[in-house]
């Protein structure tokens, strides 16, 4: 699995600031209604109920929201970086900027965890996401973040 089976130029958007984490996700489901024509609604409701398991902010500025959702047919994600950061009750207390969420169909299974491990893994970065702090134009963070890195296979 690779970025460019996950991800829609469309699904990456910078937004100057949100006004808080639930509006951050309100966000995030517009961008997959646009992008993937998903019901909004339906998204906020799934990704808050999944962010009531435990925060989904790893640390470091980087949050990984995600949820399966009902009429999806393959994992999908969507991409935001934040000009200012949003308190997302990480594990590190730190707020966020960099947002990939991932939508899995409901009967999801291995493929949900390859897209959750191959985004982890490559958001763990420093040096990747100081590149895309760094370039705040939507077409740049797509290109940057569905580069070829080597083998992205999870």
């Amino acid at each position: 699995m690779t970025f460019l089976e996950l991800l829609k130029p469309q699904a990456v958007k910078v937004l100057s600031a949100a006004s808080s984490k639930k509006r951050l996700m309100h966000d995030i489901a517009e961008l997959a209604e646009t992008a993937y024509g998903l019901h909004a609604p339906a998204v906020v409701e799934a990704l808050m109920e999944r962010e009531s398991l435990g925060p989904t902010g790893v640390g470091h500025g980087v949050a990984l929201p995600h949820a399966r959702i009902s009429g999806i047919e393959e994992v999908a994600g969507a991409f935001i970086l934040l000009e200012r950061p949003v308190e997302f009750e990480s594990v590190d207390r730190q707020p966020v900027d960099v947002v990939f969420s991932l939508f899995a169909p409901e009967d999801a299974g291995v493929e949900h965890l390859k897209a959750l491990a191959l985004v982890s893994r490559t958001l763990r970065d420093g040096g990747l996401c100081a590149k895309l702090r760094a370039n705040p134009d939507p077409s740049t963070l797509y290109a940057i973040l569905t580069a070829d890195r080597g083998s992205q296979a999870a």
